[in-house]
């Protein structure tokens, strides 16, 4: 199928200019033309244009409306819409205000068609980027109104979008990954979305706690069970009715645990160590491990019954080092939390604690992120939190990069600190940065800096 055309709305009072335009833009986009205000604002409301070409001078308007006033009524019925202003020689003083005032860009007349064409184009991508930017923001806003899971990159929003869809069933779930990928979230925030959502989340580590204690701590048992059953005791089973049981580490159960275990996920009854009454529960049950659990099975060291029992539905959480920019995200994420905790305002990460932070492979994944952040806030001594601070070596003899690298890293790193100060507003980080819209976005480019 093949991709809607963009739309472009061409408003200028000069009818030999708007069909000039029209025609050099007709072929790759849906053109429409108005002549005047109302119906410029008529067909903005209508068609929902992608950009529109705006002459700066509306010599027919009513009321001493021009182009400028006509800017601001564009941008309030579309924030994201891109308008180039067309502009005369005498009148390059007004077309820099209304790039200050939020238009794309301004073009002067007499009209090179060829050279608009590039400028139209490259601010039909950059609206189509902002859209895609603005449309990953609220997703993944709505996502993290449910769990303390952070991440946008487009193996966390497969994550969020399938714990959407299993948190409205009763099903068991496998939580798979490496340590540190927030296995113990995703069970928490498919139990907050879930209809058991007022009920008890119990959470137990299986590999945590010694074989011969584990079966009471999950089942309970009755007084006189064994030497030191000195009284009657609820297991994780009984506290966790109508509610949510998470058991990680799932691979470390031993094969009679695991036979109790596949038992209650049959039957949805428990019995309690030295005891003889089988009590019903309502207990949803999510599993995790960080082993290959069909490897074991293959290597008879689980139960291939429990296992698709336990893996009606499975979900993997991705490595750290899979996840892109993820890893700044939540670098900023947590340097932001600990601060406050620490009484430790205007933090921030050298350019080159950024770039250790990305080419860094994180095997102990977003634990051992957070781990290396909480150190740094601890340990800085100034406002400035460097390689060191984060517990990377510093004793390797550093490597002399070209001059022209260093230059672009610093400038790279100026440019996300602008944007981040001004929210993302590109017209505002242009300003401060005193250059263009237009400069700032070919960096932006250069250097493949995304809104985070």
């Amino acid at each position: 199928m093949a991709e809607e055309k963009a739309k472009i709305l061409v408003v200028d009072d000069e009818e030999g200019i708007r069909t000039q335009i029209y025609w050099a833009l007709s072929n790759d986009y849906t053109v429409s033309q108005a002549a005047d205000y109302d119906n410029a604002l008529k067909l903005a409301k209508e068609e929902k244009p992608d950009l529109v070409t705006l002459d700066i001078a509306l010599t027919s308007l009513a009321d001493d409306l021009s182009g400028l006033k006509l800017l601001h009524e564009l941008l309030i019925i579309d924030p994201y819409l891109k308008v180039i202003m067309v502009t005369g020689n005498e009148e390059k003083e007004a077309a820099l205000k209304s790039v200050n005032k939020g238009a794309y860009d301004y073009y002067q007349k007499p009209i090179d068609l060829e050279e608009l064409k590039l400028i139209v184009k490259r601010a039909v991508a950059l609206r189509k980027l902002e859209l895609e930017y603005l449309s990953l923001s609220q997703k993944l806003e709505k996502k993290q109104k449910f769990s303390e899971i952070i991440g946008s990159s487009k193996k966390m929003l497969e994550v969020f979008n399938l714990i959407d869809a299993v948190s409205k069933s009763d099903y068991s779930v496998l939580l798979t990954g490496e340590s540190g990928t927030g296995k113990e979230l995703a069970s928490k925030a498919i139990h907050n979305l879930s209809d058991r959502k007022d009920k008890s989340f119990i959470a137990i580590n299986c590999g945590a706690i010694p074989e011969n204690l584990l079966e009471s701590e999950l089942f309970g048992h009755e007084k006189g069970a064994f030497t030191d059953a000195v009284a009657q005791k609820k297991g994780k089973f009984e506290y966790a009715h109508e509610g949510t049981l998470f058991l990680d580490e799932i691979g470390d159960l031993s094969f009679p645990l695991q036979v109790k275990l596949l038992r209650f996920l049959q039957d949805r009854k428990i019995e309690r160590v030295g005891g003889k009454e089988l009590i019903d529960l309502d207990v949803r049950v999510i599993a995790a491990t960080n082993a290959d659990l069909s490897q074991k099975v293959q290597e008879k060291a689980f139960r291939e019954d429990l296992f698709y029992r336990l893996s009606v539905i499975t979900i993997n959480m991705p490595p750290l080092k899979e996840r892109g920019d993820d890893v700044i995200l939540l670098a900023n994420v947590f340097l932001e939390r600990f601060a406050e905790e620490n009484k430790k305002s205007g933090l921030t990460f050298t350019p080159k604690a950024i770039a250790r932070i990305r080419e860094y492979n994180w095997p102990g994944n977003v634990r051992e992120l957070e781990n290396k952040i909480k150190r740094a806030v601890i340990l800085v001594v100034d406002k400035k939190i460097k390689p060191s601070d984060l517990g990377f070596e510093s004793s390797e003899k550093e490597k002399i990069r070209p001059l022209q690298e260093v230059r672009e890293e610093a400038e790279s790193q100026h440019i996300i600190n602008a944007l981040l100060q001004n929210n993302w507003n590109i017209s505002r980080t242009a300003s401060a940065l005193e250059t263009s819209r237009t400069t700032l976005y070919d960096l932006m480019e250069k250097y493949n800096i995304k809104k985070q």
